[in-house]
């Protein structure tokens, strides 16, 4: 079996619609509504296409190529209450992040068969958990009257986080994206309280015991990897900042607490947050929600056949 695929062979079956988005999009648009909405009416067709043949396709059709921060986590609602759509929207994404989670443990195993016997352990345990996980999110999914393949599939978490290096791969896979899985699943267990949901508050809870023992796994490892070589370690260090960058668009609320518990120091947490408050360079959340709203009326606006005026 081949060592260290390439994200575009990660195997999926005919309901999914895998999709290749890169975030680095936001990252690379300056926080002014009218320059946002031009670079989106310039890429609507594309973005139409990815769309095309799933749930999200007449969401487009209605709210045009802005429809990502108006019905996602990124919109106003982004931050409170979940309307039927953003919870479908998140737990899918979730879905997903679940089977490339569970597909980077499996690889991790397989591409670095060198490493400790602990740490083979350590990965074949996430594999478990993380197979648990695809089949919570599965039926939460049903819960919540969505489908499995309802909305494309992007693979930037498997792409930014599979490194050749098992120190970058811990780092990416284990520190990052199960740092980032605590944040929502935190943030989803409160959402469910405060709906009356308990069986999605208490499922979610479950899972999320589960993420800080993967998060654990990669400080443990990571340091372990690193102590008697500097250079790697701040290599390591540096390549987590950068994967931290890559997620911190819209803004987002850590889970100290949790992060804390899986490993974290209070200095990391410290620069996550200020990440997190600069948006990784992105435009702000009111930013993006603005300019969707405008690409809406316009959008709406030639659907009706009227003349839209060109932006300055």
């Amino acid at each position: 079996m081949k060592r260290f695929i390439p994200h575009t062979e990660l195997a999926r079956d005919s309901r999914f619609k895998r999709v290749h988005p890169r975030n680095q999009l936001l990252q690379s648009l300056p926080d002014e509504v009218d320059e946002i909405v031009k670079v989106f009416e310039l890429i609507a067709p594309k973005l139409r296409e990815r769309v095309e043949g799933t749930e999200l396709e007449a969401v487009y059709d209605d709210l045009g190529p802005g429809y990502q921060f108006l019905t996602a986590s990124g919109g106003r609602q982004g931050q409170g209450d979940r309307s039927t759509m953003q919870m479908r929207i998140q737990l899918h994404a979730i879905y997903v992040g679940e089977l490339q989670a569970l597909e980077a443990a499996g690889r991790t195993l397989w591409d670095f068969t060198e490493l400790p016997w602990e740490f083979k352990m350590n990965m074949a345990r996430q594999c478990w958990d993380e197979a648990r996980h695809v089949q919570t999110f599965e039926k939460l999914i049903d819960h919540v009257g969505g489908e499995v393949g309802a909305f494309p599939e992007n693979t930037f978490l498997f792409e930014t986080s599979c490194h050749d290096d098992p120190v970058l791969r811990v780092t990416g896979v284990n520190r990052c994206l199960e740092g980032l899985a605590c944040d929502a699943f935190r943030s989803l267990i409160d959402q469910g309280k405060r709906a009356g949901d308990e069986l999605l508050a208490q499922a979610v809870d479950f899972v999320l015991a589960d993420e800080l023992t993967h998060v654990r796994f990669g400080s443990d490892w990571s340091r372990d990897f690193t102590k008697d070589d500097p250079e790697r370690a701040a290599r390591a260090r540096a390549y987590q900042q950068e994967t931290e960058r890559a997620f911190s668009f819209g803004g987002r609320q850590i889970a100290r607490e949790e992060r804390l518990e899986a490993g974290f120091t209070d200095e990391e947490l410290d620069e996550i947050e200020e990440l997190a408050a600069s948006r990784g360079g992105a435009p702000r959340r009111e930013t993006l929600v603005a300019a969707a709203e405008l690409l809406r009326d316009r959008h709406r606006a030639r659907a009706r056949g009227e003349d839209v005026p060109a932006l300055g």
